[in-house]
């Protein structure tokens, strides 16, 4: 155990550490609060003054709801080493989210748009207060969880941290490699000797790093053999970037790299958040400091898609979801365009849905007075035109190819990686299944909705049609008795009239055929419809019958169990004789 005047921690509860300092669960002696205590090695006081008093000075002068809240500054009672502390997050750090294998491809969309909305609201703070943190990643942004359920980030780790401004450089190299800035990892990692300044675009680099690590669970440069193993390619890959790449790979020795100017396929975000996010990667992951994005227009895009709201759309004939970012003030005239830009569906040939109604959007109507909508209840589109639309369905990447081999060998390092990539791409598969399921459901609600809309079409017809059959009879009964009166009139112009007469009759006679054909025609298309619902309703019946998501959740809980122990396998040097033949037989 260790303590301070005030605080008390044992050893064994070690939350994480750095080259300079350990962090642990602590409590506070009187109320029994849960904190973080920073405590400080020896390592730490070879440091320059300056630099060991820096981290109390920032944490000191911030206060935001984003950044790790510092309580006190102590000291242990024998050693006399310097103790920060701090705000307690119970739920680990952005990296233990990401290590999570059900955030293999990435957080969902509405987990993302959180680390998005906090870091950004963190580091507005830091800019305001003119600090550059210096050392941006996932490891630093800690969670919590609110009391609505939801997830709270915050920046910690200061230690880096110093004042600048906008215009001001600094010449110190501060990091973790994978997040740091090109220029930057020159001279830290290369150690090659350069005369570079940086300013404070280097924590954008870091923030782009790490966003993109959020949003596809993968580092956005990555060379072969990683980036830990192949320093100078991945130096070369980072320089290189052609303009707009945001990640870049190589997958063989000595091979070329693989640039991608979109996010994989297998991010979880939809199409309508990635063509927000895309350009703001693209302008952040810049190595030239002079093109890089500064932070006001970085704080000016993140902001706008943090300002949009979200309208749920699903294309019928398309069979596929789509997500629409839209401002509150915007027209529906704004949203039948953004419509078209996500599904080739042209704004006149639009035609919308909402829980079982024609729903008519009227072009000056606001975006704020749409229909509440959601994934599970969205609008559903109905295109108008007459060639029929390519299907497009759920898209996805055969989760099958993110499966790992397994080696024979027993290497419990090894197989725990293999595993954790074997439960991820179960996962994936979990959320595919889900995906299809939910897409079949929404396509078997909205074909209701049609065919209940055709059928009360119909119906409305087969009113007016009885209503134009009871004047067709009037106007019959009416010629009937125009000729008896034209056969009391003289016979020198009854000729021509009862030939006019003919003509009305024949005519009349057409109309009634018609209307009669009319009918069949109806009656032919409600029983189509019927035909069609009751295809339907079998279709659905043999939907709730199917057992394949129960079947994948079921491996996947099992799969989980085998992780659990690989997991606690690797923290052994070496297995015994029956704890190897239970790890094969698991394997």
């Amino acid at each position: 155990m260790q303590s301070t005047p005030n605080y008390l921690w044992s050893t064994e509860d070690l939350l994480g550490q750095g080259a300079t300092a350990r962090v642990y669960k602590a409590r506070n002696k009187k109320s029994g609060e849960l904190v973080a205590v920073k405590v400080f090695n020896n390592a730490s006081y070879l440091r320059p003054q300056e630099v060991q008093m820096r981290e109390f000075e920032m944490l000191r002068k911030l206060n935001h709801k984003n950044i790790v809240k510092l309580f006190a500054v102590e000291e242990t009672g024998s050693t006399k080493q310097k103790v920060l502390v701090m705000e307690y997050c119970s739920s680990g750090s952005l990296l233990n989210v990401l290590e999570d294998p059900a955030n293999a491809f990435g957080l969902a969309e509405s987990e993302f748009l959180i680390v998005l909305q906090c870091v950004v609201a963190g580091m507005n703070h830091l800019r305001e207060n003119g600090v550059v943190h210096r050392d941006i990643k996932p490891g630093n942004i800690m969670r919590l969880m609110g009391e609505d359920g939801q997830s709270i980030y915050k920046l910690t780790d200061f230690g880096a941290a110093r004042e600048l401004d906008d215009d001001e450089k600094f010449v110190s190299v501060y990091g973790t490699e994978e997040y740091l800035h090109p220029d930057m990892y020159e001279r830290a990692v290369l150690r090659k000797p350069q005369q570079k300044v940086y300013g404070v675009t280097v924590d954008l680099w870091s923030i782009g790093v790490t966003f993109y690590h959020a949003a596809t669970g993968s580092l956005p440069f990555v060379p072969y053999g990683g980036p830990r193993r192949n320093k100078e390619v991945m130096y070369k890959i980072t320089t290189e970037k052609p303009p707009g790449a945001i990640a870049g790979v190589q997958r063989q020795e000595n091979g070329s790299i693989e640039w991608s100017y979109e996010l994989p396929i297998t991010c979880r975000l939809s199409v309508g958040l990635k063509d927000q996010l895309i350009p703001i990667l693209a302008n952040i992951l810049e190595v030239d400091q002079e093109k890089c994005w500064g932070f006001d227009q970085f704080f000016a895009e993140t902001n706008d898609i943090l300002h949009r709201i979200v309208v749920d759309v699903f294309s019928l004939q398309q069979a596929s979801s789509h997500r629409i970012y839209i401002h509150p003030y915007n027209t529906a005239t704004k949203f039948l365009d953004a419509v078209f830009k996500q599904t080739n569906i042209v704004p006149h040939h639009q035609e919308y849905f909402f829980e079982g109604h024609l729903y008519e959007l009227d072009p000056n109507l606001q975006a704020h007075n749409f229909c509440r909508t959601t994934q599970h209840n969205p609008l559903t589109l109905l295109s108008s035109a007459e060639q029929a639309e390519d299907v497009v369905g759920v898209r996805y990447r055969d989760p099958a190819l993110e499966f790992p081999k397994f080696v024979p060998k027993v290497d419990v390092v090894a197989d725990c990686s293999a595993a954790k990539s074997a439960v991820g791409a179960v996962h994936q598969t979990l959320r595919i299944a889900q995906a299809l399921r939910h897409c079949r459901e929404l396509l078997a609600r909205g074909l209701h909705w049609v065919i209940g809309n055709l059928k009360t079409e119909c119906s409305r017809i087969l009113e007016q049609k009885r209503g134009a059959h009871s004047v067709l009879t009037c106007l019959q009964l009416t010629e009937v008795k125009t000729c008896v009166l034209y056969e009391a009139v003289s016979a020198g112009s009854r000729g021509l009239a009862l030939k006019d007469m003919a003509m009305v009759k024949t005519r009349l006679q057409r109309v009634s055929e018609e209307l009669s054909q009319c009918s069949h025609s109806i009656f032919d298309s409600q029983r189509a419809l019927d035909g069609i619902l009751a295809e339907l309703v079998e279709r659905g019946q043999q939907g709730h019958e199917d057992k394949s998501i129960r079947q994948i959740e079921s491996c996947l809980e099992k799969m989980q169990l085998v992780y659990k122990q690989f997991k606690k396998a690797r923290t052994c040097l070496r297995l015994g004789y029956n704890e190897e033949q239970i790890h094969k037989l698991d394997k």
